[in-house]
């Protein structure tokens, strides 16, 4: 892995660069898989062909580290948190940020308890989304 700032090698686990102080996946000038510099606006890596930024459809680029700090890829927190509030319950902002699971899970527990349990559940998600706890994860169900 390669910080995406200055492209220095890191470790898989490491938070920061410790070449230039930026949080692991912050960043647009080099390549997170190779290290070469690309374009700001690229969506792939000439060099090696991997994506350099969230693809419209709210997949992943796997080479960011998504542990709950905020990062909610091209979208902005202010938006999310809308979405998450008035139309969380059918899992619309799971679906937008590819946790296709969780969206599920939300559909399915908001057509078994009439609404509830899955107002509930879109309620923590407002509530993290705007306190910047929002950890994407498309491998958890809740």
């Amino acid at each position: 892995m390669y910080c995406k700032a200055c492209g220095e090698a890191m470790n898989d686990n490491q938070a920061i660069c410790l070449n230039c102080g930026v949080k692991t996946g912050q960043g647009n000038a080099f390549c997170s898989n190779c290290g070469n510099s690309v374009n700001p606006e690229a969506e792939v890596c000439l060099s090696c062909g991997v994506a350099t930024k969230r693809s419209k459809l709210g997949s992943l680029d796997f080479g960011t580290s998504h542990s709950g700090n905020g990062d909610l890829g091209n979208y902005n927190k202010v938006t999310m948190a809308l979405i998450a509030f008035f139309v969380g319950g059918l899992g619309i902002h799971n679906f937008m940020l590819g946790e296709t699971k969780k969206g599920l899970v939300k559909i399915g527990a908001t057509l078994l308890t009439y609404g509830l349990a899955g107002e509930v559940l879109a309620i923590i998600d407002f509530v993290k989304i705007l306190t910047d706890k929002y950890e994407i994860n498309p491998d958890k169900f809740i």
